[in-house]
């Protein structure tokens, strides 16, 4: 698998939901060029198209990129099959819901070794609290999880600690199975944060040199906690008039709560729902501190960015956060669904200048320290070479 040919070429088949706005589905497009120049054989899988997203970039860059055109679920399995059957993967890595139902399947019978990703801790109870939720659905959906998982993978790679932990309870998978490899993000696509940055991403936003700018990323669902944030902002605004939050990602489920609720707390001025965008580096640039209430995460990557940017963070306390922020040194840690705590904190960190300034220095230190994206990409190149072995003395 080296470049100097010690190790043979590996022949990797990524299954994935889609290649979307998501942060599985960024995650993937920035390993695939690192992977490249590693001498891996890659094809990329996905089950939908999307126009939004890495699809296009990934295309034009060169990327062996199929979509499945059928919308039944059986003709997806069989149209996977038989690109497993003509490409003989060595490995092949699902990555989201469908696509590890779907991968796992199609694999049956193949010589592959079968990767299932672990990104999310996906059955947390808090889930049940969701609105839009049936609680049916979400059994039966653990239940075919947890069993293609035990039954149908080899192995399973999970992107924290906190998401091994939720996969051992949740999916009943043995603790042995599951590999723990922490993602990183690029800092050559990031970057780093300089006032003559931050002028210059505020400009473009329309955004003042004097205000006090929040920064969200997430797609618009439940699962985010974006109303108590909401609802956070309308206790500081009369105390702090410059104040203004910033929310980017895509409409989701609670888009249309969220709308209604910034009217009615009376934000329209001081919160922007941006949307999808592609320049959430400068997003980032341009923010005074990184707020996330999510009720639940995997490895909560726009944090992770948050940090690589060098800002101070405000988020829930549950344990995917607390594995990747160190509280009260670059991040303070509140109960989730407390509007009250959310907006205690923000008053906190944007009132004391020389502890925002502290704590954003510490996020770049985490940030270079555990968080770059080479290191984990070695550390997930060495996972595929001691699959290697087994699957060619299977294919003997």
């Amino acid at each position: 698998m080296s470049i100097n040919g010690a190790h043979p070429t590996v022949k990797i088949l990524f299954v994935i939901d889609s290649l979307g706005t998501g942060g599985a589905e960024r995650t993937l497009a920035e390993k695939l060029p690192y992977l490249r120049r590693l001498g891996l054989d890659t094809i990329v899988v996905g089950l939908r198209h999307r126009d939004q997203g890495v699809q296009t970039a990934l295309q034009q860059d060169g990327f062996d990129v199929r979509i499945l055109t059928g919308r039944a679920f059986a003709g997806r399995v069989a149209a996977l099959w038989r690109i497993i059957r003509d490409e003989r993967p060595d490995v092949i890595q699902t990555t989201l819901f469908h696509a590890d139902i779907t991968g796992r399947l199609a694999a049956v019978g193949s010589s592959a070794r079968v990767i299932g990703s672990l990104c999310n801790t996906d059955y947390d109870k808090v889930r049940l609290r969701d609105p839009g939720h049936r609680a049916l659905r979400f059994r039966i959906a653990q239940f075919l999880d947890g069993w293609t998982a035990r039954h149908l993978t080899h192995h399973l790679w999970a992107n924290s600690q906190a998401v091994k932990t939720a996969a051992i309870r949740d999916l009943r998978v043995a603790p042995e199975r599951v590999a723990v490899i922490l993602e990183g993000r690029d800092p050559a696509r990031l970057g780093q944060a300089n006032a003559q940055r931050k002028m210059v991403a505020r400009a473009a936003l329309g955004l003042e040199k004097d205000q006090m700018v929040l920064l969200n990323v997430g797609r618009q669902d439940f699962q985010k906690g974006q109303c108590y944030l909401l609802e956070a902002v309308a206790n500081l605004v009369a105390r702090h008039p410059r104040l203004v939050l910033l929310v980017a990602g895509r409409p989701g489920d609670a888009s249309g709560d969220l709308d209604r609720l910034r009217d009615r707390l009376g934000l329209k001025d001081r919160v922007r729902f941006l949307g999808h965008r592609e320049d959430v580096p400068e997003l980032l640039a341009a923010a005074d501190l990184f707020v996330f209430p999510s009720f639940y995460e995997g490895l909560p990557g726009a944090a992770v960015e948050a940090m690589a940017l060098g800002l101070p963070i405000v988020a829930s306390n549950i344990e995917p956060v607390r594995e990747i922020v160190e509280e009260g040194r670059n991040a303070i840690l509140v109960r989730p669904a407390s509007a009250g705590e959310l907006a205690s904190a923000i008053e906190r960190i944007l009132g004391d200048r020389i502890m925002a300034e502290a704590f954003g220095r510490r996020s770049r230190e985490i940030f270079e320290k555990q968080f770059t994206l080479e290191p984990s990409i070695l550390q997930m190149v060495e996972f595929y070479r001691q699959l290697v072995p087994a699957t060619r003395k299977e294919l003997g």
